[in-house]
């Protein structure tokens, strides 16, 4: 199914539903291929030639110039993605965070070399920033690149790292400046074979593919450097600003969800002698629920609107927008639960599900309070 091409916002959610329905990994002949926590190729794969991965990678599809997704349409992408299968969603949005440095900040050469790959899902990418102690204070960075020759040798270790330890290609930032916090990171462009890289997986509460990487001497040389050397935050940073939203998005899909089931159970479900819905603090309980998940959604698209004019707010808005949608889709989740009782504890149900894949995003790319932190520094 090709990409839609001058289609409406409206055109192009009805064009990801119809793709997602032909890969959703819950029905029981398209399941995870792969032992949870590792890569799922065969789903990268399948994402790829339904068209959206592509999606996320314009130009790619018809050896166009490669440049970035417009932020409304990856904010569509990830929630439309998120209401049917969370596991394509988390598949699809890692692919786009490993890649995206290349694609905004890379040589011709790197983004020719990976980016094509990446939007077929024959190569797989990884986001390599967060570090032992190096989470929220992303500036403390402590892996090591030590000159050797005309280039670096990579010291130390990454955790918490999408799609390690099985990416064919992770956007790396380290340390080439000691003592100068931020304005001394460097972003690299590191193949997963090159010698002196080494990895294990993390078993998680949501089985992601997420890693532990250890960098023992691997050699980098200037065709890797990503962007300016010594300007690697930025790197990161540009690439934050656009997925921020996006993961808001994520949040809002499976608010969405939660909030649908729990319309349904409620009016199937009897009690106190007519539907469970009828009960005024439950009816609250819904209007609650729809009116959070709706402000969320109108906030994230606010965010990427204001990307995708080059607006001045760009950093403010995004850090609200995955602020209130995470910290909404929690409660939502969490209510639906509540309503649910004791069946969406059960393992298997679409609750118990999205309350395991609710949690994470609250944290990951800038937690919560970091969101907030930000927010203060532009006020």
């Amino acid at each position: 199914m090709g990409i839609p091409r001058n289609d409406t916002d409206q055109e192009f959610a009805r064009w990801i539903d119809e793709c997602a329905a032909k890969i959703d990994t819950t029905a029981t002949d398209t399941a995870p291929s792969a032992e949870p926590g590792r890569v799922d190729r065969a789903l990268l794969l399948r994402l790829g030639e339904v068209g959206l991965l592509p999606a996320l990678f314009p130009g790619t599809a018809d050896d166009g110039p490669l440049r970035e997704a417009p932020a409304t349409r990856l904010c569509l992408l990830r929630e439309h993605l998120a209401r049917t299968d969370t596991h394509a969603e988390t598949a699809l949005a890692l692919q786009g965070l490993g890649t995206y440095p290349l694609l905004q900040s890379g040589t011709e050469r790197q983004r020719r070399r990976w980016v094509p790959e990446a939007a077929s899902g024959r190569a797989v990418a990884a986001f390599a920033l967060t570090e032992p102690d190096a989470g929220s204070d992303a500036a403390a960075l402590g892996l090591r690149a030590e000159p050797f020759g005309d280039g670096w040798r990579l010291h130390g270790e990454k955790t918490w790292i999408s799609n390690a330890p099985d990416a064919d290609f992770y956007t790396v930032f380290a340390r080439t400046t000691p003592g100068t916090r931020s304005r001394g990171v460097t972003a690299f462009c590191v193949p997963g074979d090159r010698p002196g890289l080494t990895g294990s997986p993390l078993e998680m509460l949501s089985p992601h593919a997420l890693g532990h990487l250890v960098f023992d001497g691997v050699e980098v040389g200037p065709e890797d450097v990503v962007g300016v050397p010594d300007q690697g935050f930025t790197v990161a940073m540009r690439t934050l600003d656009l997925f921020r939203p996006s993961v808001g998005a994520f949040a809002v899909g499976m608010a969405d969800a939660a909030l649908a089931a729990a319309k349904e159970h409620t009016d199937r479900r009897s009690a106190f002698g007519g539907p469970l819905r009828g009960l005024q603090t439950v009816a609250h309980t819904l209007a609650e629920m729809a009116t959070r998940t709706e402000a969320a959604r109108l906030l994230v698209y606010s965010a990427a609107a204001e990307y995708d004019s080059g607006g001045p707010d760009v950093t403010l808005r995004a850090a609200m927008a995955k602020l209130f949608a995470t910290e909404t889709a929690q409660y939502v989740v969490d209510a639906a639960v509540q309503l649910h009782g004791a069946r969406a504890l059960h393992r298997g149900h679409l609750l118990e599900h999205l309350y395991r894949e609710v949690r994470a995003p609250r944290i990951y790319e800038g937690a919560s309070e970091i969101q907030r932190q930000i927010i203060a520094r532009h006020m």
